[in-house]
């Protein structure tokens, strides 16, 4: 399986990895803050991730880690 990993108190909660999403499964974690105040993005559906990066290209903060299953 992919996997998407999200680097909690780096996230700046800017959206951008959501918009960038094909699967959309990238969210902004409205309930949650991180340690700068921001809502973190996080994954809701990961079994969906086809690892594609898209996500982590478009991170200003290199927040997001992918790994795609071989």
């Amino acid at each position: 399986m992919n996997r998407v990993t999200v680097s909690v108190d780096t996230c700046k909660g800017c959206g951008l990895c959501t918009t960038a999403c094909p699967q959309k499964i990238l969210v902004l974690a409205h309930n949650k803050l991180n340690a700068k105040g921001y809502h973190p993005v996080e994954v809701t559906d990961m079994t969906k991730c086809k690892g594609c990066a898209l996500c982590a290209l478009m991170c200003p903060d290199v927040a997001l880690k992918v790994e795609k299953e071989v």
